[in-house]
């Protein structure tokens, strides 16, 4: 489970804002966000064990983000890591429509996943679910948008907080900080589980993961990310790691000018 919520061209003076939770086992091998040695434009955390990333920016200005789809149909391991695909866009050259067309043909050679990926103007969104409202790569029109394990602005209840608090927080003559950012994805309260049923959300797994930040012990919150794009180019971004009890073990933040 991972969530994402942000606005995408809602407010003239930072066109992109973005909150997010990576979840993940703890035992899986992870480097936290830094720029990479191998490609020292890109900034993103490492999975270790197949080398790709969930979310990451580069000095040029690429963003991109990957989410897992949730389908207990399709359960079989899938020939090709998911991580690559955010991790190829931000190291690559292609546009993002360019980029999602040669990836279509392919798309079920990975598992589940829904792909976000553009620069601070515009953003793309496609999703290899199956489902016809995202058969084909599509651009996003402005607006405040929420992502988990479900079609894009699938109103789960942690999507549907999300995208409510970024709402009433963009009301305002609002200027980003990266704690009031967090926070857009920070409850630990489970979700109501009749709101959860009318999702078809029932299981007991349901409601363990049903809130935003998620501690379980051995699955959970691995990090959460904010980050904004201002008018003048300038990335703003932190991302804060956690260990299986919840409580925060690393911190990175930093901010750069594109073509720095």
């Amino acid at each position: 489970m991972c969530l994402l919520i942000f606005a995408h061209r809602v407010c003239p003076r930072y066109p992109l804002l973005v909150a997010a939770n990576r979840d993940e086992f703890h035992a899986r091998p992870t480097a936290p966000a830094q720029f990479w040695e191998d490609y020292p434009q890109l900034l993103a955390g490492r999975d270790l064990e197949q080398g790709g990333t969930w979310m990451g920016v580069t000095r040029n200005g690429r963003f991109a983000a990957i989410t897992n789809y949730r389908d207990p149909a399709r359960t079989a391991p899938a020939p090709r890591s998911r991580g690559e695909l955010p991790l190829a866009y931000l190291t690559g050259r292609l546009a993002p429509e360019a980029y999602l067309q040669q990836l279509q043909p392919r798309a079920q050679e990975y598992a589940g996943f829904n792909l976000l990926l553009g620069d601070a103007n515009n953003l793309w969104y496609f999703s290899n679910s199956g489902m016809p409202e995202s058969d084909s790569p599509r651009p996003l029109e402005p607006g405040i948008y929420g992502l988990s394990n479900a079609q894009l602005d699938t109103p789960w209840p942690k999507v549907s907080l999300g995208r409510h608090k970024l709402q009433v927080l963009l009301q305002g003559a609002y200027i980003p900080d990266h704690d009031s950012l967090r926070n857009l994805v920070g409850d630990r309260l489970p979700a109501n589980p009749t709101l959860l049923a009318s999702q078809g959300l029932q299981g007991e797994m349901d409601q363990l993961l049903s809130s935003q930040f998620i501690t379980t012990g051995s699955y959970g919150t691995r990090s959460s990310t904010s980050m904004w794009y201002d008018a003048n180019g300038m990335c703003h971004w932190r991302e804060q790691s956690f260990d299986a009890s919840g409580e925060l073990c690393n911190t990175l933040e930093t901010s750069f000018s594109r073509g720095s």
